[in-house]
């Protein structure tokens, strides 16, 4: 099943003729997750073949505009595609009375419900969870309150050995409580430990997005272990007093937060239109953590299946 991340747009306020300013899209498991909706992420959802229909939540790190000036038209598009479905919308708590005003203005008769979902500004939160998916957001620090996200796979139960529940006897009855974590023990008193029994077919996913933020060594522990993070590094480490006084990180500084988080890839972006060429920011931050990559528009990031033990 597909998990993987399209970068729509990788610049961060000022549009360049290559570079949209941010949203990305997750393809987790056939259900798209829009993250941050800028102005132009339509056009760009249509340019990289993501389905309209098949957009399953939004989610708006904050409200400046380089993140969420695109929402109103997506949703115009959406309602003169025929939706129906309900949307979701997870933001700060004052996007929701300017977007039902915006709305109830410019789109005509919304065939489709919103549920709008504010976003705890202080501490973690999980806010979606179906299925095999959960969503959990994390505060980060910007110059207004700015939040980050978490896609993650749920872990499953294990699956138990057949060949050891033949060579034990194991009655079906004691199927589930070993799946859910619990030993066995045989006739003759033997125990034989859950992680004996046990095996996982394939290990869990996840994809952390973290824009806009200043550095703060917090997230990391936040953020640990995850496949990819997307962490912002608008500015080269020449401009580190700059960052700190916009509420943004340096290349270097993300790559930091990776190192520290034990992630396993670092995407960086949202960066400033003065960097014609990002290459520099790309070596800054590999001299730190040497699995980062730049944010192209376009470019997608699968995190293929990882087969379990």
């Amino acid at each position: 099943m597909t998990f993987s991340i399209t970068i729509l747009g990788s610049s961060s306020a000022l549009p360049t003729s290559q570079r949209f300013p941010s949203a990305h899209v997750l393809n987790a498991r056939e259900r798209l997750f829009l993250i941050d909706c800028a102005e132009g992420t339509q056009i760009q959802l249509r340019r990289y073949k993501a389905k309209f229909s098949r957009i399953d939540s939004i989610f708006i790190s904050h409200l400046h505009g380089d993140h969420v000036l695109g929402l109103v038209g997506l949703i115009s598009t959406l309602n003169l595609l025929g939706r129906n479905k309900e949307l979701t919308i997870y933001a700060h708590a004052p996007l929701e009375p300017i977007l039902r005003q915006n709305i109830n203005f410019f789109v005509d008769e919304l065939m489709f419900p919103i549920r709008f979902i504010s976003l705890d500004t202080k501490r973690s939160k999980v806010i979606y969870q179906q299925g095999d998916i959960v969503v959990e957001s994390i505060p980060l620090k910007h110059r207004i309150a700015s939040n980050g996200f978490i896609i993650r796979e749920i872990v499953k139960y294990p699956n138990i050995k057949k060949e050891l529940i033949e060579k034990y006897s194991i009655p079906l009855a004691e199927i589930n409580r070993i799946k859910q974590g619990g030993d066995f023990e045989t006739p003759e008193g033997r125990i034989i430990p859950h992680e004996v029994l046990t095996y996982y077919a394939s290990l869990p996913r996840s994809y952390a997005y973290c824009s806009d933020t200043r550095f703060f060594e917090k997230l990391a522990p936040m953020v640990e272990g995850v496949d990819i993070l997307y962490h912002e590094a608008t500015f080269g480490n020449d401009m580190e007093k700059m960052a700190k006084a916009t509420g943004h990180s340096t290349a270097a500084q993300a790559a930091t937060i990776a190192k520290m988080a034990g992630a396993k890839k670092l995407i960086i972006g949202h960066f400033s239109s003065r960097y014609k060429d990002v290459s520099v920011l790309v070596e800054q931050a590999r001299a730190i953590f040497p699995e980062t990559y730049p944010a192209n528009d376009g470019d997608v990031f699968d995190i293929p299946i990882k087969k379990g033990y």
